[in-house]
């Protein structure tokens, strides 16, 4: 990785990262051994793959102010600059799309996916309730639904309806009056089925048939036939992730989900587990694309590491995104713990979006961790479980932040308003304490709207 400093491989066989073999390639991460690297050193290592955001922002930029000024004409020709597609209009009403026809293996497929996903975040509704504080002081905190929210689903390299339901549900079971999903059109101007089956189930009012910068600034804006929307979610790749950078400090007065780098994992693995899994874990992540991240933390002796080099080897090469899955291990690696402590330990400097903890007895280490996305727990956990239909979402924090954010939930689509009541007992008891804290701050106003009432207060009962 380019941002670390004198970073010292532990073993001489792995210190590379493709080796060209006759017609195959080697997959090998680069190695380091925990006890064997400064703290610096160690640090460095939770450092991401670069993205030069200067230089991307000065090529967004242009594309967010043209959007503002020139609304569906302007997405038009960057539908037809980025994607050759030429549409005759943006915005499609999800009430007047046919249903589409699916086969029903896949339907059932993103059937149960939906019931799985429904359940886990209709179980966050939040529960009212009314603390009072003081006898006749009253005050509780409720929950509206952000009315209007963009949803943005990535095309391009591949489709994903599965980001369709992560975000769609939890807006629908909010209950979000207006919910725009952006996603790039097919070849003819079409919308993906699936995305499309998964949008009508899950209550998308309006489908923008765009992707990129492009879209992020139409929704953020609003133009002639997009609804304006007040907060803006999903992944996307790094113009994507400009645009949304942009926007929210823009007067566009649009919030985002959280910021977002490529996807990332990280495995911890020791002497039980199954070199075969180990390896189609990492390698489910880097197939994503170029910039992804995979890394492999090694807890204590016994783990045949030979084994998952080959079986890394073995699956890039038969899968049909190899070739993305090995850019993507060339800046990944390796890290060798001497137990499940500096493991876990090492992972929460890291901060990954999905962590697996593949080890005996893993649900022992759930309380010791700190910072993740989302955790798998156990041999028969994948990632993928909670990328389709576990019920968890898939739309989480990268590039560290989750030391900070959470992912997607249904509390994204909610605000949260305060509200307090007092009686004439109540502001009686109270009032006495805000009038004399008013006075110190020297804000007169604030005591007197105390005082005044005390006044009648008193009045009153001296009648």
């Amino acid at each position: 990785m380019s941002s670390m400093i004198d970073l010292r491989p532990c073993f001489d066989q792995v210190d590379h990262i493709i080796v060209t073999l006759s017609n195959t390639v080697r997959c090998a991460m680069k190695s380091y051994k925990l006890s064997d690297l400064t703290r610096t050193e160690v640090d460095n290592l939770k450092a991401r793959p670069r993205i030069n955001f200067s230089s991307i922002f000065s090529t967004v930029q242009p594309i967010v102010d043209d959007v503002r000024s020139r609304g569906d004409a302007a997405v038009k020709d960057y539908t037809l600059r980025f994607d050759k597609v030429e549409l005759e209009k943006i915005i499609e009403n999800v009430n007047e799309l046919p249903d589409p026809e699916l086969d029903d293996a896949v339907r059932e497929s993103f059937d149960v996916a939906y019931s799985n996903i429904y359940a886990f975040h209709a179980a966050q509704k939040p529960v009212e309730k009314v603390v009072e504080n003081m006898k006749g002081v009253r005050c509780k905190r409720v929950a509206r639904s952000i009315s209007s929210v963009g949803l943005y689903v990535p095309g391009g390299t591949a489709v994903l309806p599965s980001t369709a339901l992560m975000l769609s549900i939890p807006a629908q079971i909010a209950g979000c009056k207006t919910i725009v999903l952006a996603t790039p059109p097919s070849s003819d101007g079409s919308i993906c089925k699936e995305v499309l089956y998964c949008a009508k189930k899950a209550g998308v009012t309006h489908i923008l048939k765009a992707g990129g910068a492009q879209a992020i600034s139409a929704m953020a804006w609003g133009t002639a036939s997009c609804p304006k929307v007040e907060k803006i979610y999903g992944p996307g790749n790094q113009y994507v992730t400009a645009a949304k950078m942009i926007l929210q400090n823009s007067e566009a007065m649009v919030s985002i989900d959280m910021p977002a780098g490529p996807s990332e994992v990280l495995v911890i693995a020791d002497k039980y587990a199954n070199p075969v899994h180990i390896a189609a874990d990492l390698l489910s992540q880097a197939e994503h694309g170029p910039d992804s991240q995979v890394v492999l933390v090694i807890a204590g002796d016994g783990v045949n590491i030979k084994a998952i080099d080959e079986e890394i080897t073995k699956q890039c090469n038969s899968l049909p995104r190899g070739e993305f899955a090995l850019k993507a291990l060339s800046h990944s690696f390796t890290v060798f713990a001497r137990d499940m402590v500096e493991a876990i330990t090492f992972s929460n400097l890291y901060a990954p979006e999905h962590l697996i903890i593949n080890v005996q007895d893993a649900e022992k280490w759930e309380s010791f961790i700190e910072n993740a996305g989302s955790v798998f727990l156990g041999q028969w956990t994948p990632e993928s479980v909670g990328d389709y239909a576990s019920g968890t979402n898939h739309v989480l924090p990268t590039y560290g932040y989750a030391r900070m954010y959470s992912g997607v939930s249904l509390d994204s689509f909610l605000k949260y308003i305060t509200i307090q009541s007092l009686t004439e007992e109540g502001l009686a008891k109270l009032g006495p304490h805000v009038a004399t804290m008013a006075e110190v701050e020297g804000l007169d106003a604030h005591k007197r709207a105390v005082t005044l009432r005390l006044q009648d207060i008193k009045a009153r009962q001296a009648v």
